[in-house]
């Protein structure tokens, strides 16, 4: 039976107001499933057979592969670019809503990165622990926002089970597959993503143990503000050959174009203080599971190694907090400044509330620290300004409850929150 997720919601609102909608993530994450639902009728271009056909028919009459009942689903566009235009004059000369979904798995050919004004967009990314069912969703993020308090909530997940969790991933195929098989799904990603996808992302030849690689050092600096000269040394102490700077970025930016990595931006408040804020991006994956599957780890290493696990956690987080933002209209960012205060999580939205979050594997001592640095950052921010946080909370992995401290911050065990 269908889960119904966040993005369906998003989708059917975008299409009441435009033309057609982009549905764009990392392959595997439930896309062409969620279009579906919706569309009327489908161009499967991730069919090779079809592919070809259009190829052909393109050249002769492009409107003829966009016949069909609407809203018309064009799956893995951009595998025929060229489709763009015509689906764009076709919105444009019908002036109608939900004629067309479209679905990618890599970002816009630089050609069409601006997307037209007729057309919305849709971030998807692997399911969310509320998505799949494994949050009890007893803690409302949109509530916080509102000022709306809750009682104390009992969470059910263990350090066993949020180790299986972050090693299995959110990948939609692997919910409901035996715990051994579901664990082997992320390994068969990145094989894809290093022998096939970084290849045809932009026809570009690249080395699939290079990917390999870069793969492995991203997860040992995952949450960090690592410098791609960082990324250069740790490669090169197992590639034999000459390895530029410029080399990594482009491998980077390849990997980013197939959002298998999804760095979070640095957030700019107005300050009290004259801390220089710093702006370079956090390091993560689009799913925890690219991590561990990189590293050749499973759940019994985590838990062997709680350093490791907190930080990879913390990449289980920010997905979650990423999917729950897209449902509030927000968007999510970090903090840091030159004073080396930091803020795991910003959830800012568009109507100007924001939430800070700091991200702890668990642990009274982990709790307290991230508690302080909450209070910290909401001591610095200008109120004359802008408003005060709706919101404090230490978002946790292993903890029983969830509940709101004396000094008003609030501690979250990921699995009793939703958006």
């Amino acid at each position: 039976m269908y889960k119904k997720r966040i993005a369906d919601i998003l989708l059917e609102r975008k299409l009441a107001g435009k033309g057609a909608v982009l549905i764009e993530g990392p392959k595997w994450c439930g896309k062409t499933t969620t279009a579906s639902m919706q569309a009327k009728s489908i161009l499967d271009l991730g069919d090779s057979e079809i592919l070809k056909e259009s190829k052909s028919m393109i050249e002769i009459s492009p409107r003829k592969l966009l016949e069909g009942e609407t809203p018309r689903l064009i799956d893995e566009w951009q595998t025929l670019p060229a489709l763009w235009d015509s689906i764009r004059n076709l919105v444009d000369k019908r002036q109608e809503v939900s004629q067309f979904i479209l679905t990618g798995s890599s970002v816009l050919p630089e050609a069409y990165e601006t997307t037209h004004s007729g057309t919305g967009r849709i971030r998807m990314r692997p399911m969310s622990l509320y998505e799949s069912e494994e949050s009890n969703g007893r803690v409302s993020l949109k509530n916080l926002f509102e000022g709306k308090d809750f009682e104390i909530q009992e969470n059910s997940l263990t350090i066993d089970d949020i180790a299986f969790l972050v090693c299995r991933g959110g990948w939609p195929a692997s919910i409901s597959m035996r715990r051994e098989i579901a664990l082997d799904q992320a390994l068969d990603y990145i094989d894809s993503v290093a022998n096939y996808d970084i290849q045809r992302v932009d026809g570009t030849k690249r080395d699939p143990q290079r990917v390999y690689r870069l793969l492995r050092s991203y997860a040992r600096n995952i949450a960090g503000q690592i410098s791609y000269s960082t990324f250069k040394t740790d490669m090169m102490s197992n590639d034999t050959d000459t390895l530029s700077e410029d080399t990594v970025a482009d491998y980077i930016k390849a990997l980013k174009r197939l959002f298998v990595i999804e760095d979070l931006e640095a957030w700019n408040p107005n300050l009290r203080s004259k801390a220089a804020i710093r702006t370079s991006d956090t390091r993560y994956f689009v799913d925890p599971s690219i991590a561990t599957a990189s590293l050749g780890i499973g759940p019994d290493d985590l838990i062997n190694d709680l350093e490791s696990f907190g930080l990879i956690f913390e990449t289980m987080a920010v997905r979650d907090l990423r999917v729950y933002a897209e449902a509030l209209d927000g968007k999510l960012y970090h903090y840091r400044d030159s004073t080396g205060l930091e803020c795991d999580t910003v959830l800012y939205r568009r109507n100007g509330t924001y939430g800070l979050i700091e991200i702890k594997l668990g642990g009274e001592t982990r709790i307290e620290e991230g508690a302080t640095n909450l209070k910290n950052l909401a001591n610095k921010i200008d109120t004359t300004r802008m408003p005060n946080p709706s919101f404090m909370m230490v978002l946790i992995g292993i903890g029983k409850y969830a509940y709101r401290r004396q000094d008003g911050v609030y501690v979250v065990p990921i699995g009793c929150l939703k958006p």
